[in-house]
């Protein structure tokens, strides 16, 4: 019987499509969704299913290129504890040696 739903996600991949296409087809009333216990949205499995062997869906293949702006950005999100450490070790160095 738990059987029988699957998750956005998992719909998602079954289509071979984002989880927002997923949403779209809810909205549109392409797919029944159902909440569970009131929280979670769920899909019927036989439903994914169908969609997906009738061919109505185009699988998704689009990757975005990971450009230079958001390499920068992401170089500075994960690494700024050590770039603040490492600023605090100059600071403090320059305070021992020349003050």
């Amino acid at each position: 019987m738990a059987d029988q739903f699957v998750s956005v996600r998992e719909a998602a991949q079954t289509l071979g499509v984002s989880e927002r296409k997923i949403m779209d087809l809810v909205g549109s009333g392409g797919l029944q969704a159902y909440r569970i216990a009131g929280q979670f949205l769920r899909l019927k499995r036989s439903e994914v299913v169908a969609i997906k062997n009738s061919g109505n869906i185009e699988q998704e293949t689009v990757q975005l290129a990971y450009t230079q702006p958001e390499r920068i950005k992401d170089f500075f999100y994960f690494n700024d504890f050590y770039i603040a450490s490492l600023v605090a070790i100059v600071v403090l160095l320059y305070i021992i040696f020349y003050l």
